[in-house]
């Protein structure tokens, strides 16, 4: 499929721009390799100011987030309380009294400081969030992916049959570079 997409790992992973290795940052898991949504610097501010609007559980930012994202990213934990405790460690966020196990976490002063300080990064980093939502809104790839999962099904089991006469190879052949090029041009 010229220019549409490339085989990895036994699943299809689509070519974009969004970074190095394919796929869009919202594309699900095993579809492909994806650049980071942040880096830790990135995600140490939006962690800071999503704390300094409303103190908050680990949990929490990472529903948060999710949300925002219309589900298309979601930090893992193993990224998320990491970055919290180095927060905590630059003083940036601090610990609040909490029922149950969960720790509370709110903004100190130096965090409003440097929230105040790269306000207009902080702006850039909540758009992007923002931008991110709403193409997943826009363009939900679920169909798609099930459509491409349906013919990838058909062709393993009609292919892997070993009966397939050589003019039914050609005919299945002759269908996909028909679709492919159909498709290119949408």
């Amino acid at each position: 499929m010229h220019g549409c997409g490339e085989r990895r790992g036994g699943r299809f992973a689509m070519r974009g721009h969004w970074g190095h290795g394919g796929g869009a940052p919202w594309a699900g898991r095993g579809e492909g390799r994806r650049r980071r949504m942040f880096d830790g610097t990135e995600l140490r501010l939006v962690l800071l100011k999503l704390i300094a609007d409303q103190p908050r559980h680990g949990y929490d930012l990472i529903r948060d987030i999710e949300e925002r994202t219309a589900g298309a990213y979601a930090p893992s934990a193993g990224v998320i309380y990491p970055t919290l405790t180095m927060l905590d460690d630059m003083g940036l966020i601090a610990e609040e009294k909490a029922e149950g196990t969960r720790k509370l976490f709110s903004a100190t002063d130096a965090g409003r400081t440097e929230l105040d300080t790269r306000a207009e990064e902080v702006v850039a980093l909540f758009k992007r969030l923002e931008g991110l939502g709403a193409e997943r809104a826009r363009v939900d790839r679920t169909p798609l992916r099930r459509a491409m999962g349906n013919l990838e099904s058909v062709l393993r089991d009609r292919v892997g049959r070993g009966d397939i006469a050589a003019a039914t190879v050609h005919e299945i052949v002759s269908l996909l570079d028909e679709t492919a090029q159909k498709i290119e041009r949408l």
